[in-house]
């Protein structure tokens, strides 16, 4: 069998997430493949992709903080509030300035509540909403809590009876750079979807160390970059055990708190990791056990 591990994958363009997750679970020979947050199919860079034993770290990736690069164009909006979807109204915007541009953006930027695109994967009464629309439904979206801590205009150009404006994003878990881009259009007056897509990083994996899939091609079935214990070192806090506490927390007991609520990851003596512990009630206790049994 394949280790257990994650891979920070660099997604192309017109492939699904689950797409990608097919193809390394051929490449590394397990079905026991997920992914930590999902990419639209256009949208292209940071995936994490966990094999084995490691797909019970996603939780933890999924929450983590993402960023992006975007290009939002202004003056055309569409059913999707990206270019895939059919343009719903055009109004010139040649006459936005980017002073105006500039405060919209601020105007979205901190802790606020948004409401997600209509056609995305979230579920409405058991049913996917981007299934509802297509379907010809009328989808009434709830708004979300999310934090936007960076959002900020590099370039803003013409394109035509258009403006395209391309922007950095930090965002919390959750957040969805296609209704930023159709917030932005709406507060200006001239609508707006996202042209362009690429996530820079997830928590502490960046593009910086992405590989892509003809890279992971060639290395298979070794395909796995960070094992078990690097991959939750990169992105939860570290506590080290004696052997005692190990075999406790190996058979999913309590051991004593550290004084930090977690979650955190528990490291045996020889370094394998244990589990991700959250300590309550004055124990510390495995959300999950990692160890084999």
């Amino acid at each position: 069998m394949s280790e257990h591990g994650l891979i920070v994958v660099d997604k192309p363009a017109g492939m699904t997430s689950h797409d990608v997750v097919a193809r390394i679970r051929r490449l590394a020979g397990t079905r026991r493949v997920g992914h930590g947050g999902t990419l639209d199919p256009a949208a292209t860079g940071v995936l994490v992709v966990a094999v084995n034993r490691a797909t019970r770290l996603l939780t933890y990736v999924i929450g983590a903080g993402k960023r992006y690069t975007a290009t939002i164009r202004l003056g055309v909006s569409t059913v999707t509030d990206d270019a895939e979807g059919e343009v719903t109204a055009r109004t010139p915007a040649t006459g936005t300035t980017q002073e105006q541009i500039r405060a919209g953006l601020a105007a979205l930027t901190g802790e606020i509540d948004q409401v997600p695109s209509a056609v995305s994967a979230i579920k409405i009464d058991g049913q996917r909403a981007y299934r509802r629309v297509r379907a010809g439904e009328q989808v009434a979206m709830t708004a979300r809590r999310v934090t936007i801590s960076r959002l900020e205009a590099h370039a803003v150009r013409p394109a035509g009876a258009a403006v395209d404006v391309d922007v950095e994003v930090a965002c919390s878990s959750g957040t969805y750079v296609r209704a930023i881009a159709r917030d932005l259009g709406t507060a200006l007056g001239v609508g707006g979807h996202l042209t362009a897509l690429r996530r820079s990083a997830v928590g502490g994996f960046d593009l910086a160390e992405a590989l892509t899939l003809a890279e992971l091609a060639d290395r298979a079935p070794d395909v796995v970059q960070l094992p078990m214990a690097e991959a939750a070192s990169r992105f939860l806090p570290r506590r080290d055990v004696d052997a005692a506490e190990a075999r406790v927390l190996g058979h999913g007991g309590p051991i004593a708190p550290a004084g930090q609520p977690g979650p955190y990851a528990v490291f045996a003596p020889d370094g394998e990791l244990l589990a991700v512990v959250c300590e309550r009630d004055g124990r510390a206790r495995a959300e999950i056990v990692l160890a084999p049994a």
